[in-house]
């Protein structure tokens, strides 16, 4: 539904998968929405499929969930063109979308040659030029990487997408509390995460407006064993140091992190885990656990939950994920 209309309750959306087949990926969307999740958050990884090429038939293909795009890498796109792209789709489909930024991944984007000299500094740009082109005004001055002095995008929705920050680093979530709408924490997003990065944005009046939205993996099951072995794949990465801003608020980070050098490989690590940090890093287990966890998040500070469904049948998935949201009012 429009984040205008959102019930009082915390929003909780559902990813599309990455890797889910073609002929499902309106299929997963129209189900979303029917099941009564808020938002359908579709990723842009280097390989795989295009943010703003997903979101567009997905927008089309339903009626009123919101489509959230997470992330597009800044290094990637012309701010003037992904502006005209995003206000395009805004202007269709008012309110319904969020336009998610961030650096990329750096091993991605030094392989497509697009990783700055200083991330920062193109973000920070990027991002207030993208804000104002939006908004139908006139580009910045030009800086460092962003050039778009003077150009001015007619065709802008009166609804304005919000524009988040896909980030990790303390540095890299200021700048979002300095010039974005938002903050989109990645998988794992525990509490104790949220909490954390949630001190970087600045002081609580000045950020008192911006979305938080996260990403977890999820499973859902009357059998809470069963719900936790099949999320813990979902885990599998977290061990590696691109992951220390997760890992490092929580109770148990340096045991996970010596359990991870224990272990030959990601899987093993996380097949390995304790039960007690798959729960913690994660949002598995019967529908009451898992609605307990979502809770928790919202309570921590987040605005939009994010389920990510693990397992061979995400349709399948998407239904039992469904089993967590809070009745409608």
């Amino acid at each position: 539904m429009p984040e205008s209309d959102a019930p009082a309750r915390g929003r909780v959306g559902v990813m599309l998968p990455r890797d889910l087949p073609v002929r499902d990926v309106l299929p997963y969307a129209r189900r979303a929405e029917e099941l009564g999740f808020d938002q359908v958050w579709v990723v842009e990884d280097l390989g795989w499929r295009g943010g703003l090429a997903q979101a567009g038939p997905v927008l089309a293909s339903t009626t009123s969930i919101t489509v959230g795009i997470g992330i597009m890498p800044a290094g990637a796109r012309n701010v003037c063109f992904a502006a005209m792209e995003l206000a395009t789709l805004a202007q269709l489909y008012p309110g319904r979308l969020i336009a998610g930024i961030g650096h990329g991944m750096p091993g991605w984007m030094r392989q497509a040659g697009a990783w700055p000299a200083s991330p920062l500094t193109l973000i920070k740009e990027y991002t207030t030029a993208l804000r104002l082109l939006l908004r139908g005004e006139p580009g910045p001055a030009g800086g460092r990487y962003v050039r778009c002095e003077g150009v001015v995008i007619t065709e802008t929705s009166d609804t304005v997408p919000p524009v988040i920050l896909g980030v990790r680093g303390p540095k890299s979530q200021a700048v979002a509390g300095e010039v974005a709408d938002g903050l989109l924490l990645a998988e794992p997003a525990a509490p104790a995460y949220i909490t954390s990065s949630l001190r970087h944005l600045g002081s609580a009046s000045a950020t008192s407006g911006l979305q938080v939205v996260t990403y977890d993996a999820a499973a859902v099951d009357d059998d809470e064993d069963a719900a936790l072995a099949r999320v813990r794949d979902g885990l599998s990465a977290i061990g590696d140091p691109d992951w220390a801003d997760h890992i490092d608020p929580l109770p148990f980070a340096a045991q996970l992190r010596e359990h991870r050098a224990a272990c030959a490989d990601g899987r093993r690590f996380a097949q390995t885990m304790p039960a007690a940090w798959v729960r913690g890093l994660s949002i598995a287990g019967t529908p009451d656990q898992a609605r307990e966890a979502i809770k928790a998040r919202h309570a921590a500070g987040a605005t939009s939950v994010v389920l990510t469904p693990t397992g061979p049948d995400a349709l399948a998935s998407l239904d039992s994920l469904a089993r967590a949201l809070d009745p409608r009012p």
